[in-house]
């Protein structure tokens, strides 16, 4: 199962309000419940390579999403700028964020570039997977929020942009 159908999977999950889902096939087992009342997702990912039984893989509590990737951050003024303005591009999962495709290569993007909806922005590396991930919103990015080569979270704030 690829990592973008687990994270359909957990999305599907955290909408539906059902409290516990678990999935198998011959090389992976999925379960994921959700507490009744609380805001956290826990994933178990356990994989099967022969009938031998194999140690159960925790992945770390998934917060829910509550709407798209971009959203609003109101805040107070810092440097002159109005940040209940600007729009920010969050993670769309948990990984190492990378600003440039390879050390040699420039960065996608950098304070003061314009971009534009599908314009590749930086990139996540999970599981040694290499996700590019793309804007969803027009605008010129005001500031980078974190570091190259750093972990992130899943729905953590990477840039702010100013859509204006």
């Amino acid at each position: 199962m690829k990592l973008n159908e687990i994270q359909d999977l957990i999305k599907f999950v955290s909408k539906s309000g059902v409290s516990e889902v678990e999935l198998e096939t011959k090389d992976v087992k999925i379960v994921i419940k959700t507490p009744a009342g609380k805001s956290k997702e826990q994933v178990v990912v356990q994989t099967v390579a022969a009938p031998v039984a194999q140690p159960v893989m925790h992945a770390a509590p998934v917060v829910q999403q509550q709407a798209a990737p971009v959203a609003k951050t109101p805040e107070t003024p810092k440097d002159g700028i109005d940040e209940s303005k600007l729009l920010t591009i969050k993670s769309p999962m948990i990984g190492t964020f990378y600003r440039s495709s390879s050390p040699d290569k420039p960065a996608f993007a950098n304070v003061g570039d314009e971009i534009a909806v599908g314009k590749p922005v930086c990139i996540i590396e999970a599981m040694k997977l290499f996700n590019e991930i793309e804007s969803d919103v027009k605008g010129k990015i005001v500031k980078v929020l974190v570091n190259d080569a750093s972990p992130v979270e899943y729905d953590q704030p990477l840039f702010l942009v100013d859509p204006s």
